[in-house]
């Protein structure tokens, strides 16, 4: 059973950089072929889909991200406390958005409220 939890400040200032950290209780995150992904809801909009870390191989992993978030994007990952990070730089309010962790094959943190505003 695979369980997620994001965290990470609830409020950014404009221009900062956005950072959420997801844990993962079940499987390790290098598990191979697990995609592990951040996906977002701005307020009155669809799911946006940011970009996912997955692993080949033990030490071996990849990342794919959003070209419409372009190069502001990245993630990173713990292997020690089984997390992967989200950080998106330069923040602007159009950020603004519930955050969600997930595994591509239907598990899903609870999400988190991410408002950026000064």
């Amino acid at each position: 059973q695979v369980q997620l939890q994001e965290s990470g400040p609830g409020l950014v200032k404009p221009s900062q950089t956005l950072s959420l950290t997801c844990t993962i209780s079940g499987p390790s995150i290098t598990t191979n072929f697990y995609y592990w992904s951040w996906i977002r809801q701005p307020p009155g909009k669809g799911l946006e889909w940011i970009g996912y870390i997955v692993y080949s191989g033990s030490t071996s992993y990849r990342t794919s991200y959003s070209p419409s978030l372009g190069s502001r994007t990245s993630i990173s990952r713990d292997t020690s406390k089984n997390q992967f990070t989200l950080q998106l730089s330069s923040a602007t309010p159009e950020d603004t958005a519930v955050y969600y962790c997930t595994r591509r094959g239907g598990s899903w943190g609870q999400g988190t409220q991410v408002t950026v505003s000064s």
